[in-house]
């Protein structure tokens, strides 16, 4: 799965560019107000391969130093018709550093509208955003602790 051509790419060494980044994209149109970084919660690794799957609405992450694979935000309700691809970077590379950002529905709730998954290039820095999709259902904030 490579990155979505809807903003063109940019380049970044930290999160902090990354973040910028997905919020920029604005998925679906709206704007991202929270952006979360993916940490292992095994061993506080931030490098992992990501599995995607656009018409499922579904990502995946896999930390390459334990091994741990974690689904992000709601994928699990989606993961098991899903067909994901693995993400790589035009340069060929396929480990990245994650951002997941939340677009939130308005209106005071703190539920989520939107998912978009960024990835940050561990071999040349590229900034992408790789999929994202609608969250049509409430309650949802609880996904903003799903990265």
């Amino acid at each position: 799965m490579t990155l979505k051509e809807t903003q063109g790419p940019g380049h970044g060494m930290d999160f902090a560019a990354l973040a910028a980044y997905v919020k920029e994209y604005r998925a679906g149109g709206y704007a991202v107000d929270t952006v979360t970084e993916s940490v292992c919660a095994k061993c506080g690794g931030r490098a992992f391969a990501i599995g995607v799957d656009d018409e499922a609405g579904c990502a995946e992450r896999l930390c390459v130093a334990c091994d741990d694979a974690v689904l992000i935000a709601d994928s699990v309700d989606h993961w098991p018709e899903a067909e994901p691809s693995q993400c790589e970077c035009p340069c060929g590379g396929d480990e990245f550093a994650v951002a997941v950002g939340f677009a939130p529905v308005g209106g005071g709730s703190d539920d989520v509208r939107w998912v978009s998954i960024g990835l940050r290039c561990l071999r040349d820095g590229m900034l992408g955003v790789y999929t994202d999709w609608k969250i049509d259902y409430s309650p949802s904030g609880h996904l903003r602790g799903m990265a």
